[in-house]
């Protein structure tokens, strides 16, 4: 069994990642450069579509061909 040292060591790695990829969307938005409050902002209001709708549906869209440039 491992301690929990090692575990809360693998839990930052794991939260460290996360942050990272979190980041990499902001850039390829093109908002590395934007307000935190901005972005902020964004997510929040992003966070009020729900799956399914179609303004969801339409950001998934646009997120899908931004990943594929």
């Amino acid at each position: 069994m491992r301690d929990k040292s090692a575990i809360a060591t693998d839990d930052r790695k794991r939260d460290a990642r996360q942050k990272i990829m979190l980041g990499g969307l902001v850039i390829k938005a093109g908002l590395g450069k934007a307000d935190r409050a901005f972005i902020l902002g964004l997510l929040i209001e992003g966070s009020d579509h729900q799956p399914g709708t179609p303004e969801y549906e339409r950001l998934v869209k646009l997120g899908k061909e931004r990943f594929q440039t």
